[in-house]
């Protein structure tokens, strides 16, 4: 069984085809500057990266020269669309409606479409890859798989915010959380690198990119986690702001006469690492110029660092203990010295780290905590996509079952 995840973004598409039987990648790419006169796509098979300067006016003309390319005879992995039983669509928000991956209908859709008021950038992108393959592919069954599913499992004392509870009952105003199929194949992963069942664990998973996100996963299932009603909530990030005190906002938008979207823009993309830094969106550029000196730079990581490790304290709380701390994504799968000060901040905990197992892992599975710690810690890449593609094989042959 051979399965097509795809990732749209508002101007973008990723994607991956996985062999089901060996999960193993054929290929993968990223089609960039959609609707763009200079858009081009990335397409990699093996070790193998070719570049493809072609114009696509939409979603749908980038989708049929993706599966063009994955049907070629030079730089394919299929023979054609029959090879494909099904794609896998990433959907950031799913709202209350979806706790599980759901074969995608048009009263699917409908329902993606509500909840895109509270992910703008995503879920209406994720709607565009949708319709898009419907045209392209329309006997190949879809299946939407939702960042929010996992943290369905959060009990109410934990997602409902300390507001007028009205606000819940007519708008759902609760906290959501995302990064949910990282952190769900990220804490699976590691149970198996340990070799315990992980219905006996405790994690502590930290999703650290220019988005981040903190979760406590116990017994297999989330029950805190640090995004909240947006992808905005929780720790600082690349350039979102994170948790504030909320008469923040409300005072910079009357000093500055800002409307809520212009202050919403603030937050999403002018704050964070880059908001206090000045210097980049990515933590690499603010690291190298914290190392030259820049005081700035040093306090923007000082305040994500001491975030995260905030962050992983209340999901010890949450589980009355810890047992394993992961790092992934961007920063936390290749930022040595950021996991470093991360853990400095937990000894209180009896977390030691092994520098030097730290200072060599990068992009790798492995432990990194020292043999007296009392919490293990591990680097595990994610594989948001291979989760996916779980997720839609699943659904697919519970379909097939009934």
């Amino acid at each position: 069984m051979k399965v097509l995840v795809l990732n749209s973004g508002s101007s973008s598409l990723k994607y991956q085809v996985i062999d089901m039987e060996t999960e193993e990648t054929l290929a993968k790419g990223y089609f960039e500057r959609i609707g763009q006169s200079n858009s081009f796509l990335t397409h990699k098979v093996k070790d193998e990266k070719h570049k493809f300067e072609h114009y696509a006016k939409d979603h749908e003309q980038a989708i049929k020269f993706v599966l063009s390319r994955i049907m070629h005879k030079q730089y394919g992995v299929i023979k054609d669309l029959n090879e494909l039983q099904g794609i896998g669509h990433r959907i950031v928000h799913g709202g209350e409606e979806f706790a599980n991956p759901v074969l995608i209908t048009d009263k699917i859709i409908s329902e993606i479409k509500k909840c895109s008021e509270l992910a703008p950038l995503h879920n209406p992108a994720a709607i565009l890859g949708i319709e898009a393959c419907r045209k392209v592919a329309p006997k190949i069954k879809m299946v939407a798989v939702f960042d929010t599913a996992f943290h369905q499992t959060i009990s109410k004392d934990k997602y409902i915010y300390p507001i007028p509870y009205e606000y819940y009952d007519k708008y759902k105003v609760r906290k959501y959380g995302f990064h949910g199929t990282s952190h769900q194949y990220v804490s699976n992963r590691v149970a198996e690198l340990i070799g315990k069942d992980i219905n006996t664990l405790k994690i502590v998973s930290c999703h650290l990119g220019q988005g981040a996100s903190v979760c406590a996963i116990k017994n297999g299932k989330s029950v805190e986690t640090s995004m909240g009603l947006t992808p905005l909530g929780g720790i600082c990030m690349g350039t979102r702001s994170g948790d504030l005190d909320p008469s923040v906002i409300s005072y910079i938008m009357k000093k500055e006469k800002l409307s809520a979207q212009e202050m919403e823009t603030i937050l999403n993309k002018k704050s964070g690492a880059y908001g206090v830094s000045g210097i980049s969106v990515d933590f690499r550029d603010i690291e190298a110029e914290a190392n030259a000196g820049d005081e700035h730079a040093k306090l923007a990581l000082n305040i994500f660092h001491d975030l995260v490790a905030s962050y992983i304290v209340k999901c010890g709380v949450a589980m009355n203990g810890i047992d394993i701390i992961t790092f992934e994504a961007g920063v936390g799968e290749k930022g040595q010295d950021s996991r470093q000060a991360i853990c400095d901040k937990l000894q209180f905990l009896g977390v030691e780290l092994d520098k030097e197992k730290n200072q060599k892992t990068r992009d790798i599975e492995a432990e990194i905590s020292d043999k007296n710690s009392k919490i293990k810690v591990y680097v595990v890449p994610t594989n948001e996509e291979l989760m996916i593609a779980r997720e839609t094989k699943k659904e697919i042959e519970n379909i097939k079952i009934s």
